[in-house]
């Protein structure tokens, strides 16, 4: 069912170029464009068919129908605002940003149709090149309306979300960011420090347990680096929670006490088995 006529992704990366392909796949606009600073990519994403063709200039949005800011945190808001005078009237922008609440604040101020949103779902491998129409089936979309959004443009971003396979949550920008803290922007930051806490001469040794635990400390550094950076104080309340528990098991294995250890060791493994099977 086609939603829209033209779609215009800035950024066709791993989710940039995932969402081109859902779209073109299930024919939900009549032609996508995409957006790049480097002319390889646009070419990797034109021949991967996750654009029907590509621009270096962000002056290529001005006939789209739906913007979608598919680009590093740090740079999302920076690019929403230039955008804001060169979209059309009544065109559509959603961004897929890891953070929310700075996000949305300063771009739905500027754009009268944005729409927050954060597709869960990805990969520790990056680009286009990686890219893939199925990247986002089964998995969660949250959307971060607020008051100032448009029922009508909430409706159309569901329904977009919807048919590339995913399951609609609704959280408030602050919710999300508090909330994503602990589930996404935690595990990274346990499996960055994992990695630098093991020393080299034992990695050898290194079997499934090291490579499974710390696979996302192949994530792009400087990418986590900003997404950390644009949520301070929700990564810090959830990594000082984190050291508490890490302190619970450090003090049992002090005091050789077998049964608080088990016991915090049992919860930890009743909730891991609470979580659902990855898809």
């Amino acid at each position: 069912m086609k939603l829209f006529n033209k779609v215009a992704i800035i950024g066709v990366g791993l989710i940039g170029g995932s969402i081109g392909l859902g779209i073109k796949k299930r024919k939900l606009a009549s032609q996508v464009i995409g957006i790049s600073r480097h002319r390889k990519t646009i070419n990797l994403a034109k021949t991967r068919g996750a654009i029907d063709y590509g621009s270096l200039s962000v002056s290529a949005i001005r006939q789209a129908d739906l913007v979608i800011l598919a680009t590093p945190v740090n740079s999302i808001i920076k690019i929403g605002l230039k955008i804001s005078s060169l979209i059309k009237p009544g065109a559509l922008v959603i961004d897929t940003g890891s953070t929310k609440d700075l996000i949305v604040k300063r771009l739905e101020a500027a754009l009268p149709n944005f729409v927050g949103t954060h597709p869960l779902s990805g990969s520790e491998r990056q680009g286009v090149i990686n890219a893939s129409d199925n990247l986002f089936c089964g998995s969660i979309c949250v959307l971060t309306p607020t008051a100032k959004t448009s029922q009508t443009s909430l409706r159309k971003i569901k329904s977009l979300w919807i048919q590339l396979g995913t399951r609609i949550i609704y959280l408030s920008p602050a919710r999300h960011d508090k909330l994503i803290s602990y589930v996404s922007h935690l595990p990274h930051i346990i499996a960055f420090s994992l990695m630098q806490s093991v020393p080299r001469h034992s990695l050898y040794l290194a079997s499934s347990g090291l490579k499974d635990t710390t696979r996302i400390a192949l994530s792009p550094v400087e990418l986590w680096r900003d997404i950390l950076l644009t949520n301070p104080e929700n990564t810090l309340a959830a990594l000082e929670k984190f050291l508490n528990s890490l302190h619970q098991i450090k003090s049992a294995i002090i005091q050789n006490d077998a049964k608080a250890l088990k016991r915090i060791l049992r919860l930890a493994s009743l909730k891991r088995q609470s979580l659902k099977p990855h898809r």
